[in-house]
């Protein structure tokens, strides 16, 4: 048996598989399922065993999953794709007969009517379908989702949005890792759907006033039209089918949609979620 994490080079993924190694689950007991053998060589000289395997070539996937495996499917990075692509792995988990197959999906489950949501809402009723022992990781907002766009911000000196003054209770991308190193490792979490979230909601006024207050800057938050800022997204290059998701989501962010606070997060991970202003202050380190 081994704790199986997917797209282990991605971001989550890395840090999922850290957090195993943090909380002393050998190197010899997990297994990191990837794309690109070569991105990974960092993870095999540790001693995890690596399995190669790609979504879009389901016969790929024939080996990656052993019986008894405990599984976390990272949801895939390609918007458009993600079923197929999922539902192949779910088929390759069922076949193989794992004990347990977690699922980062999102805030909100069936109930989150914005379209970025769609594909994960289809992913966890395939799981369901499937009959897997699951475990629903729904996984809110990443605070870096803001911070890693600091840039643009710091040189206009404004944050652009079309959120009005909805709130976001967002955490730090190692949070959400954390907690799902916790239902890989614990019991009790099979047939579970966890609503994960911040312990605190901000607006963006609220960012804007913490990058300010930080930076030294005069940062504001600018609040605009939907179709405009579509129109400044695409003016900057940004494809627009992209660009479309990111104006509904902060449709969905002004809904209130993403601003739920259970405290399953913290509950999950033992402590209180990363603060807004640490990560923050973790970004600007970077600048």
């Amino acid at each position: 048996m081994s704790i199986v994490v997917t797209g282990a080079t991605g971001h989550l993924g890395r840090l999922v598989v850290e957090r195993l190694l943090e909380t002393g689950v050998p190197a010899t007991g997990i297994a990191a399922v990837v794309r690109d053998e070569g991105r990974a060589a960092d993870l095999a000289a540790r001693g995890i065993e690596l399995r190669v395997a790609d979504y879009d070539d389901p016969a790929t996937l024939a080996d990656t999953f052993h019986a008894g495996d405990r599984v976390l499917l990272v949801s895939g990075n390609e918007v458009g794709r993600r079923v197929p692509q999922h539902t192949a792995v779910v088929a390759a988990a069922r076949a193989a007969g794992v004990a347990q197959f977690a699922y980062t999906g999102i805030l909100g489950g069936p109930e989150a009517d914005f379209e970025l949501a769609a594909e994960h809402k289809a992913t966890e009723q395939a799981i369901l379908d499937s009959g897997l022992p699951y475990t629903f990781l729904r996984n809110g907002w990443y605070t870096e989702n803001y911070t890693e766009q600091l840039a643009p911000v710091l040189e206009h000196g404004a944050i652009v949005t079309n959120a009005g003054q909805g709130r976001i209770a967002s955490a730090a991308r190692a949070d959400y890792a954390a907690a799902a190193a916790a239902v890989l490792t614990g019991e009790g979490h099979l047939g579970r759907a966890y609503e994960l979230s911040g312990d605190t909601a901000w607006s963006q006024a609220e960012y804007a006033a913490e990058v300010a207050k930080q930076s030294g800057r005069e940062i504001v938050h600018r609040n605009v039209a939907a179709e405009t800022r579509l129109q400044i997204l695409t003016g900057a290059g940004v494809p627009a089918p992209f660009a479309a998701i990111l104006v509904d989501v902060d449709r969905a962010v002004e809904r209130g949609l993403l601003a739920r606070g259970d405290g399953d997060l913290a509950r999950l991970i033992g402590r209180p979620t990363t603060p807004l202003a640490e990560t923050v202050a973790t970004a600007l380190a970077h600048h």
